[in-house]
């Protein structure tokens, strides 16, 4: 095993390993100093960077961080590599592909995307400055399209989220009419269900269907139980949008979340088979988030940046409409504080991208991080400049379900106020004709709109 070393201020520093260096060379963030990956010192760190940037990219393919024999999710990296697009960036070192990162346009970016494996993509990061994440994500253009078409230029989607914490149906109901009065739910109308009973899943899901049937809405539902409930759904003929899953970057981390690469497979095709797009084929939703390897002690040893950008593998093997990293829901434990989750949303963003993903976030902490509602306002206005596809709004920013502090549906429309941001195109028209649109294309405050039946019918 290839051994790295830098020389800073008369000091020589020695990494063991590929990980160990990517590990020490990652910002500071309390997840790596759990597990013991972190640099011990500024030092060491900054010594970590100067040989990482030294390392080939072509390096990343024949030292893998975990071994190809242990994990299929090396497996699916390495396997699955597109050398004709790698070719641009076969010479140059992690280093100079930051360079060239930024001085590249959007056509060259999406063409060498297949050839980046998530471990060049979160190297690179590691050497990027926020400014030089936003600046490179914001370049990178993915499109995906279901009922509603994400990620064309100006335009910012939301996924509409009302939970309930018994999914009470008047309780989402109220959710639901808050957010779509309020112009949100062009990404997806998506709930965390209280259990995973198929009953309870399928419930939600005709109750979601019937909504956007009768009001003919150009949006699309889900409800996020585990991948074996939609597939047993999907056989059972119930109306199955979007197939989600959380996934993470190792095999025995998608293990304990009772997931294989084959069980998506089968849930990828069913709902391809379904044909319940209007406007596109992309049927999966991934949710990921750093940290959630270690959390299952699976990481092998991997900070958790970099895992983190190996799910996007898995991801990118489905052609998903959306992935959305839950940046801060993990925990202080993995993301002490508002600056180390603002750093770890613009790496997610940032590599899912440049990897060819759909990328949105869930902007949020959990009431016991070092973190508040400024900080969500940064994090959104920052990754909304970068480009993001779409992002997670809940009443008022309080999931009282999940019990997590989010963006809200004002959040959105501040976003689209301030950047000249749109709704998806088919959703914007749709408002419009609902005569929810002024003549600036800005919401307009109603009373007494059709809508509103929504919620006395389900109450009812």
């Amino acid at each position: 095993m290839t051994t790295y070393t830098a020389t800073l201020g008369g000091e020589r520093h020695r990494f063991d390993s590929l990980a160990r260096l990517l590990a020490a060379a990652s910002p500071e963030r309390s997840g790596d100093r759990l597990a013991g990956l972190a640099a011990a010192s500024a030092r060491e760190r900054v010594a970590a960077r100067w040989a990482l940037a030294e390392v080939p990219l072509a390096t990343f393919l024949t030292e893998p961080v975990i071994p190809y024999e242990d994990d299929d999710v090396t497996r699916l990296i390495l396997d699955t590599h597109d050398t004709a697009a790698f070719a641009p960036l076969a010479g140059l070192t992690v280093g100079g592909f930051r360079e060239w990162l930024l001085a590249a346009d959007t056509g060259a970016l999406a063409a060498v995307a297949p050839g980046v494996t998530p471990e060049m993509a979160a190297a690179v990061s590691k050497l990027m400055g926020n400014a030089d994440l936003v600046a490179v994500a914001r370049k990178v253009r993915v499109v995906t399209a279901f009922r509603s078409t994400i990620g064309l230029p100006g335009r910012l989607a939301t996924r509409l989220q009302p939970n309930h914490p018994t999914d009470d149906p008047a309780g989402v109901a109220a959710a639901l009419l808050d957010g779509l009065l309020l112009g949100s739910g062009d990404a997806v109308i998506g709930i965390n269900p209280a259990t995973d009973s198929p009953k309870a899943v399928r419930d939600l899901l005709e109750l979601l269907d019937g909504v956007i049937t009768r009001y003919s809405i150009p949006t699309q539902s889900c409800v996020l139980c585990h991948v074996t409930t939609s597939v047993d759904l999907m056989e059972r003929g119930a109306p199955v949008d979007l197939v989600f899953q959380s996934i993470a970057g190792t095999q025995a981390a998608n293990a304990s979340f009772g997931v294989t690469l084959g069980l998506l497979d089968e849930a990828y095709e069913a709902a391809r088979g379904l044909r319940r797009g209007t406007v596109g084929d992309h049927v999966m939703y991934f949710e990921t988030g750093q940290g959630s390897a270690l959390s299952a002690a699976a990481h092998h040893g991997v900070d958790q940046q970099t895992v983190e950008a190996r799910a996007y593998a898995v991801a990118r093997r489905y052609r998903p409409l959306l992935v959305n990293t839950v940046v801060g829901f993990i925990g202080p434990e993995y993301l002490y504080d508002g600056r180390q989750i603002l750093r770890a949303a613009l790496e997610d963003h940032f590599c899912g991208k440049l990897l060819g993903l759909p990328m949105g976030l869930d902007i949020c902490y959990t009431n016991h991080a070092d973190a508040d509602d400024d900080d969500i306002a940064t994090m959104l206005t920052m990754l909304a400049v970068a480009g993001a596809s779409f992002v997670i709004c809940t009443p008022g920013g309080d999931d009282i379900m999940l019990n997590y502090q989010s963006a809200s549906y004002h959040d959105a429309l501040y976003l689209r106020e301030v950047l000249g941001l749109r709704p998806a195109p088919e959703f914007e028209a749709w408002l419009d004709a609902m005569g929810l649109l002024d003549e600036t294309g800005g919401l307009r405050e109603v009373t007494g709109h059709p809508l509103t039946a929504i919620g006395r019918e389900l109450a009812a």
